[in-house]
């Protein structure tokens, strides 16, 4: 889980304004976040099947929202895997 001002600093970074928190580019930076809080957790927890499924849930989730806006504007979607580190 994600820390308030965690947050809000990757709202600020990849968003429009400070409430733009719906945009594609936040949802898939705050969807990274988590998918590597995740991983790091995963380094001590190797039994955690619940929380594997999630992950799971989470990289779908990334996945839909990237193929989205590769299909709205090519652009974006290259400036955003170079900002975030994506292999693609």
């Amino acid at each position: 889980m994600l820390a308030k001002e965690r947050k809000a600093e990757l709202v600020k970074l990849y968003g429009k304004n400070e409430k733009d928190t719906g945009s594609t580019e936040v949802q898939i930076a705050i969807l990274t976040e988590e998918i590597n809080l995740l991983n790091t957790h995963f380094e001590t927890h190797i039994h955690d099947f619940h929380s594997k499924r999630g992950l799971m849930s989470k990289i779908g989730q990334r996945r839909a929202l990237l193929d989205y806006l590769k299909r709205k504007d090519l652009t974006k979607y290259e400036e955003l895997i170079k900002k975030l580190g994506l292999r693609r």
